[in-house]
């Protein structure tokens, strides 16, 4: 039997030994399609001299399928119900939707170059579809925005402000910007994701908060206690899901209610060896948790 796990009435067992992985890498995100296959972004090369990532697919039990794409910075991933793959590299700029075999349907942003002050895209984080069809963005390491485009592409909104401190200290050296922090304001939005109802759930990780927006970018509400917030995902039962990179997994209702937290730190089977950086929940409502800071770290809880 698997270590357990609780907040609420969410139960889990970690899934021993998941995973037949073809190569070494960093998992940075999962999620799975309508046949239950899990896709994993994976970090093969992350070096000055050399970075590069591809995508690998497995079946739900952990057999390996197949790999595809050729990607910079893999970052955040997620798929929609008709199994469209949004991914955003963080590497070249860009925002990709492709098929379940790896062929490109839409590509936003030019690859190696970044937008314009305040454009698509600076090192974007994540990409989803709201059920009306457009696709949301946040616009993460470089620059602290979010936008809206139209299912074709075409760009419809942006919001948000503050200065790109955190790329400034951890890649320039020198922090020469003032951070956002007030309502509308972004010090790094990680991950962006989009309820029934087209309200945006952005994590702004240093800021150690979660804002909720209109589909226009209107600030509704901020919760103040999503510390490293890194990626979301809300399930059947509009319960939000956030995988924070400074403990574990934080179970809340979408008006910030929670139900409590589960996962810990540690080198044993269920812990998290890393930053819980990714977490998708299948059809099966089992969850999957990728972790970067650490080689292979991926892991399967299921729902009791």
């Amino acid at each position: 039997m698997g270590k357990r796990f609780q907040a609420g009435d969410y139960k889990y067992e970690h899934v021993e030994g998941w995973g037949d992985f073809p190569e070494t890498g960093v998992v940075s995100d999962v999620a799975t399609d309508s046949q239950g296959r899990a896709y994993l972004c994976v970090r093969r090369k992350q070096t000055p001299e050399e970075r590069w990532g591809e995508m690998w697919v497995f079946d739900s039990d952990g057999k390996y399928l197949k790999t595809w794409g050729e990607f910079t910075v893999p970052h955040g991933l997620w798929i929609s119900p008709n199994d469209e793959v949004f991914h955003a590299d963080a590497g070249d700029h860009t925002v990709t939707k492709y098929d379940t075999d790896g062929n490109t349907q839409l590509s936003i942003g030019t690859k190696g170059e970044v937008g314009r002050p305040g454009e698509p895209f600076h090192s974007p984080t994540r990409a989803v579809l709201s059920t009306s069809g457009d696709i949301f963005v946040s616009d993460g390491y470089e620059q602290n925005r979010c936008h809206r485009f139209a299912a074709d592409g075409k760009k419809l909104l942006s919001w948000g402000e503050g200065d790109p401190v955190y790329y400034q200290r951890e890649v320039l050296g020198e922090v020469t910007g003032t951070p956002g922090t007030g309502p509308g304001e972004f010090n790094l939005p990680h991950d962006i994701t989009i309820d029934r109802n087209d309200r945006a759930y952005v994590l702004d990780r240093e800021n150690n908060r979660l804002q909720v927006f209109d589909n226009e970018g209107g600030f509704i509400e901020q919760w103040t206690d999503v510390p490293g917030g890194n990626d979301s995902v809300i399930d059947d039962n509009d319960v939000i899901h956030i995988a924070t990179g400074h403990g574990g997994i934080q179970v809340r209702t979408l008006d910030g209610k929670s139900f409590g937290a589960w996962g810990e730190a540690g080198e044993a089977p269920g812990q998290f060896r890393g930053a819980p950086h990714g977490i998708w929940i299948d059809g099966k409502g089992d969850v999957y948790v990728a972790e970067v800071g650490a080689q292979l770290a991926l892991q399967k809880f299921a729902r009791l």
